[in-house]
C-alpha cells in the first residue's frame, strides 16, 4: 500500500490545503491529514474543531485520514509506515524554508519529500491571510469551503 501524508496546522483548512489533498488522494492509496500541534501556538480553532472539519470536506475522498500529532512529523511517519511527505508550493519563498525540512527529514529517516506546485489559483492562500479577511469582513467563501465559511463566521462573531 503506498500512503503520503500532507502535514500542516489546518488552522483553518483553505481551498488550497484541499487541493493538494485531493491531488495526493489520487497518487496514494492512502493519504494521512497531520493536523501537527504546537502547544507553543495558540489557534483560533481547537484542534479537535480542526480534525471535524478536515474530515467533514475530504470524507469525499474514501482514502483520506485525518489524525493529530505533536512531535516530530518524521515520527508520525515511522509509526504508520508513511515513506512520503506531500507538501504544496506556492512561492520560491516556499521552496527556500521546505528543501531544508526535507533534507532534515530524509537524514532523519529516509522520508522522502514530494513538492507539488500550488494550483495557481490558491498561490496567495494561507489560513493566516484567511484568518484576517474574515476578521474584518471580507468575502472568503471562495477560499475555503462552507463548512469551514461556517465555523469561521460562528467563531469570529463569538469574539
Amino acid at each position: 500500500m503506498r500512503r503520503a501524508v500532507c502535514p500542516g496546522s489546518f488552522d483553518p483548512i483553505t481551498n488550497g490545503h484541499l487541493d493538494i489533498i485531493s491531488r495526493a488522494s489520487r497518487l496514494y492509496d492512502e493519504v494521512y491529514v497531520a493536523v501537527m500541534i504546537n502547544k507553543s501556538k495558540k489557534g483560533l480553532f481547537e484542534v479537535e474543531e480542526r480534525l471535524d472539519l478536515i474530515r467533514q470536506v475530504t470524507a469525499e475522498y474514501g482514502n483520506v485520514r485525518v489524525e493529530a500529532f505533536h512531535g516530530l512529523l518524521v515520527d508520525f511517519c515511522k509509526q504508520r509506515d508513511i515513506p512520503a511527505i506531500v507538501k504544496g508550493l506556492r512561492a520560491v519563498s516556499d521552496f527556500d524554508y521546505e528543501l531544508q525540512m526535507a533534507q532534515m527529514n530524509i537524514g532523519l529517516s529516509g522520508v522522502e519529500t514530494l513538492f507539488v506546485p500550488t494550483n495557481p489559483t490558491y498561490s496567495f492562500l494561507s489560513s493566516s491571510l484567511v484568518k484576517e479577511v474574515a476578521t474584518w469582513g471580507g468575502d472568503i467563501s471562495h477560499l475555503v469551503p462552507p463548512v469551514v465559511l461556517e465555523a469561521l463566521n460562528k467563531r469570529l462573531r463569538k469574539d
